[in-house]
């Protein structure tokens, strides 16, 4: 069995690696087409691109899993993302493509931060900078952690080492296609990568409900917890904020909406929207259901699952014929290496242009920031490593972390930087720093597991509150101080 598994693997891994080769071979010539693929990613590449650095591992492992143990009332983080993920593509994506165009052809967030408020520009890209490192070093290792749980779950008798074996496998080949051949590299195994998943996540919940192993359709009505199928048993007014403001996360995902300044056109992106949300639907329901199903198949056959967050593995072994399980297991590194890879593009991207270019070497060659890019990229690698090698840590926690720190710091910063006229750089400094500090004191104090005696708040909806007050208050204030140079409201 192990071996017919390796053998779909060895495909996969192939596969991703003659991108990063063919991508070498396209556009890492220079800065634009290492960082950006040259603007000139079609509709569908850029729609499965988005979603599948979005959903990385959590949609196989975490979202399942907390399904699995909770019921469907979880489902409503997966409604939030959803409705966010539709207002990011109708209110940023058209916007952002334009406007960094606009203002000096900006190859990174933090770039069109400094260009759209001229007057606080360092301070802006060197903030920005500092936020995007923290926190995606923070998200890699989510990543590097899904890719230790599979490891140690499907081959640690094959390889030995199980969980920090799987973290630097998973870590070698996405560093190998990553620093070869940059963003397009990610975007085009990103697209394959989408697909995989797309048809794992219809594959796997069918099989097990009807399937000759699964057999039991209705047997997910069985299970033995009062309210599983319920959207709403036990669920209250904070638990449902904490869950559908998941969605607010979406205008500040650096690795998300920098495919929208990567896309061909602005003409193009109704098109690419149309697929990446027909995409999300059905893999979020996919999801949905692998843990729904999947509590039903241990519940009916008395399997013992001491990690949730497994189920998606448990299933691939016991139900599909090796190939197809190697399969499924591609699916799921295909959701985490997805992920990681336009992680640490846009953190090389943020070290290499806002801060080796802007303190250390304002005059680099193309070549050379090429090259410090490649090694940034290797040095936020090994800093998710070293944070993801406690096998104890929750794939769900460290996402949901990492996504409400992008969230809260950059959500409010790049809608009204791009919808907002009378928004100064004052405002979004203040803005930036009150976002990002909300989130980390929320966490630190420990109010998104317990507050006022109550249940936990997610720390995006403060930390994206106080943000938002904060630049419009300062941006009110400190008015005379817009720069001419500020973008129309709308688009």
């Amino acid at each position: 069995m192990q071996t017919g598994i390796l053998v779909s693997l060895a495909l996969y891994f192939i596969l991703m690696l003659a991108i990063g080769v063919y991508a070498w071979r396209k556009s890492t010539s220079d800065s634009e087409g290492y960082l950006l693929a040259g603007r000139n990613l079609s509709p569908s590449v850029t729609a499965l691109s988005a979603g599948a650095s979005d959903m990385s591992g959590w949609l196989l492992l975490g979202l399942p899993g907390a399904l699995y143990a909770s019921g469907l009332v979880e489902a409503w983080i997966g409604i939030g993302l959803f409705v966010g993920a539709l207002v990011n593509w109708i209110v940023v994506a058209p916007r952002l493509r334009r406007q960094t165009e606009e203002l000096g052809d900006a190859l990174t967030i933090p770039e069109f931060l400094g260009n759209r408020f001229p007057s606080h520009s360092t301070a802006l890209r060197l903030a920005s900078a500092v936020i995007v490192v923290l926190f995606f070093t923070v998200y890699t290792a989510a990543g590097m952690v899904g890719g230790g749980k599979l490891f140690e779950m499907a081959f640690s008798e094959l390889v030995g080492g199980g969980y920090m074996t799987g973290i630097w496998i998973t870590a070698g080949v996405v560093l190998a296609y990553t620093m070869i051949g940059g963003f397009l590299a990610v975007s085009l195994t990103d697209f394959v990568q989408g697909v995989i998943m797309l048809l794992a996540l219809v594959i796997m919940p069918l099989v097990v409900m009807f399937g000759e192993g699964g057999s039991a359709g209705g047997s997910i009505a069985a299970i033995p917890q009062e309210g599983y199928l319920s959207l709403t048993t036990g669920l209250t007014a904070v638990g449902w904020l904490s869950a559908v403001t998941w969605g607010l996360g979406y205008f500040g995902q650096p690795h998300i909406i920098v495919r929208f300044m990567a896309i061909r056109s602005v003409e193009d992106i109704p098109a690419a929207r149309a697929i990446g949300m027909a995409w999300m639907a059905i893999c979020l329901a996919g999801a949905i259901g692998v843990g729904l199903a999947g509590r039903a198949y241990v519940e009916r056959n008395g399997l013992v699952l001491e990690d949730p967050e497994t189920i998606f593995i448990l299933l691939a072994n016991l139900l599909f014929h090796p190939l197809v399980t190697g399969f499924l297991y591609a699916a799921l590194l295909a959701a985490i290496m997805s992920t990681i890879s336009s992680q640490l593009l846009v953190s090389s991207s943020s070290l290499t242009e806002d801060f080796y270019r802007l303190f250390l070497r304002k005059n680099a060659s193309e070549r050379e920031a090429v090259t410090v890019g490649r090694i940034s990229v290797a040095l936020v690698a090994l800093a998710g490593i070293a944070i993801a090698a406690d096998p104890d840590s929750e794939v769900l926690s460290l996402v949901a972390h990492a996504w409400a720190g992008f969230g809260a710091a950059f959500g409010p910063l790049i809608v009204l930087a791009l919808m907002w006229k009378r928004m100064t750089g004052a405002g979004a400094l203040a803005g930036l720093i009150t976002g990002a500090a909300v989130v980390i004191a929320w966490i630190n104090l420990g109010w998104d597991a317990a507050f006022l005696g109550g249940p936990g708040v997610y720390e995006i909806l403060p930390g994206f509150i106080a943000a938002w007050i904060a630049i419009v208050v300062v941006s009110l204030l400190t008015s005379q101080a817009t720069p001419a140079n500020a973008p129309a409201a709308t688009d």
